[in-house]
């Protein structure tokens, strides 16, 4: 009886979150226009802007006239890029809240028994297609553009959750657990629920050969960037060189301790990180990239 519930609860959320998706993608072509249109209407000022200038080069000089001209006409190019720039900001909204259905959508989907094939269900998913989504993961990852003067906020880069931050259903998240041998280590897991009674969460292994639910306290959940820093906006949101960090090993599902080789110099790119190992003779292996979604401050100290 309780599968039935389960199984038509998430039929629903499937078709609801369907026909909103549909909506938002008609909102969002509707924007890609009107910027678009907007871009083409503010051309003529800026060509403006540029023969200005010219005249101004060839007679060699800048007269009330010209300066009076150009102020003028740099006030309608700074309204013309600010009117683009809030259509743009309506679009990535669109963008999150479109992305938010999707995530919903997979989760409904586990609920109902119905999958595609581009999130199959966990049971044979193979490896090499795990990999592929987590790499998408990253690179889907969106950036935080702030407002002038607006500061990045928690999630963002390097940035960590505020202490009464929980993290919702289907969130990635490091997670601390212990392995069959005993020893314990930070992995990749899915939230699955959070207990607020007990302040447990409890979690998913997100590697198809663990297949294991973990209950654990919030001091071993640690929530993965919602959003990229920009180096080029937001340095302070990134972390610094030869800071410790947990990292995800490449083609791997578990987070380990690393020191920052480079941060990322521009909004695309990786950081570089150095591995505790100790089959170097240095203690670290050679420097490895690692997008910004895998990165994760590390509270111990460094290695003794």
């Amino acid at each position: 009886m309780l599968e039935m519930k389960s199984f038509k609860t998430g039929a629903m959320a499937l078709v609801s979150a369907d026909t909103k998706i549909a909506e938002l993608l008609t909102e969002l072509h509707q924007l890609i226009k009107q910027t678009q249109e907007e871009r083409s209407r503010s051309e003529h000022n800026l060509l403006n802007i540029q023969k200005t200038h010219e005249r101004m080069q060839t007679e060699n000089k800048t007269s009330p006239y010209y300066r009076t001209k150009l102020r003028g006409l740099y006030t309608t190019a700074k309204a013309d890029a600010e009117a683009e720039c809030s259509i743009l900001r309506h679009a990535l909204d669109k963008i999150a809240e479109i992305k938010s259905l999707l995530e919903e959508r997979r989760i409904a989907a586990r609920m109902a028994g119905v999958y595609n094939d581009s999130d199959p269900p966990r049971k044979t998913m193979r490896r090499g297609v795990l990999m592929t989504l987590l790499q998408q993961s990253a690179m889907t990852l969106p950036l935080w553009i702030g407002k002038p003067g607006e500061s990045p906020p928690p999630l963002c880069g390097a940035i960590p959750a505020s202490s009464d931050y929980v993290a919702k259903q289907g969130d990635k998240v490091a997670a601390r657990v212990k392995a069959v041998d005993g020893d314990e280590q930070w992995i990749l897991a899915e939230v699955v629920s959070y207990n607020h009674s007990t302040n447990k969460y409890e979690v998913d292994d997100i590697d198809e050969e663990g297949k294991e639910r973990h209950t654990l306290s919030r001091r071993r959940i640690i929530p993965l960037p919602q959003w990229k820093a920009n180096p080029e906006t937001d340095p302070e949101a990134l972390f610094s060189k030869d800071q410790l960090v947990l990292a995800l090993y490449p083609q791997t599902t578990c987070f380990y301790r690393a020191l920052i080789h480079n941060p990322p110099h521009r909004p695309q790119d990786d950081y570089s990180v150095l591995f505790e190992d100790t089959s170097y003779a240095d203690g670290y292996s050679p420097p490895l990239n690692v997008a910004q979604r895998y990165v994760v401050a590390c509270k111990e100290n460094k290695k003794k």
